[in-house]
């Protein structure tokens, strides 16, 4: 493993270690904790989480939807200097807020963006904690309508004990049915899932 020169980089007063060498893939989301939980009790301090919340949601789309910005976040093509300018400038056309896009321009700096989809995931799950909710991540074969996603997240609240937020996404290999990942819990009613039980089942027969 390299060895790490270690400084320090602070947004709105609260420290973040600053590592200039490349840490393993490992702790990415450790990497990436530092910061949520920099910019989540900042934004909580200004009563601002309701603006985090909905900066997120943008990141989140953005990074799924654009190959360019997923290139720039994770590309050692560009420098660091590269990057900030980029955010800089994106951030404001994105509709985030000057605490999300200085924030950004901090992990850009310090070439930390690869960690994107992490911090999105640490800052959802802070935010779902401050409102009593929990996240379950919902894997369906074709998109849910309004109702069923209602019916889902009442099911999922039953279950839980508290109000459930869904993410959702497709994934037309499933066939049918639904994964759900809630807390360390996973529920599979899929096809693809009953299928290949199937398939194991009379593998032993056989």
């Amino acid at each position: 493993m390299p060895l790490a020169c270690k400084s320090r980089a602070s947004v709105g007063g609260h420290d973040i270690e600053r590592v200039d060498v490349s840490e393993p893939a490992s702790i990415s989301s450790g990497i990436a904790a530092r910061y949520a939980a920099a910019i989540f009790e900042l934004a909580k301090d200004e009563g601002a989480l309701p603006a985090l919340e909905n900066d997120v949601e943008a990141l989140a789309a953005a990074y799924a939807d654009s190959a360019d910005l997923r290139e720039l976040a994770t590309s050692p093509v560009y420098s660091r200097d590269d990057q900030q300018k980029a955010i800089l400038s994106l951030g404001p056309k994105m509709g985030l807020s000057p605490l999300t896009v200085n924030l950004l321009a901090l992990m850009a700096a310090n070439r930390r963006l690869f960690t994107l989809p992490q911090l999105v995931a640490d800052i959802r799950a802070r935010i779902a904690a401050e409102k009593g909710e929990i996240t379950a991540e919902v894997t369906a074969a074709a998109p849910l309508s309004a109702e069923q996603t209602a019916r889902l997240a009442a099911t999922l609240k039953a279950r839980a004990g508290k109000d459930v937020k869904l993410k959702t996404t497709v994934d037309e290999s499933l066939i049918g049915g639904l994964v759900v990942k809630l807390g360390s819990s996973m529920i599979d009613t899929s096809v693809k899932a009953r299928l290949a039980a199937l398939q194991n089942a009379m593998k032993e027969v056989g």
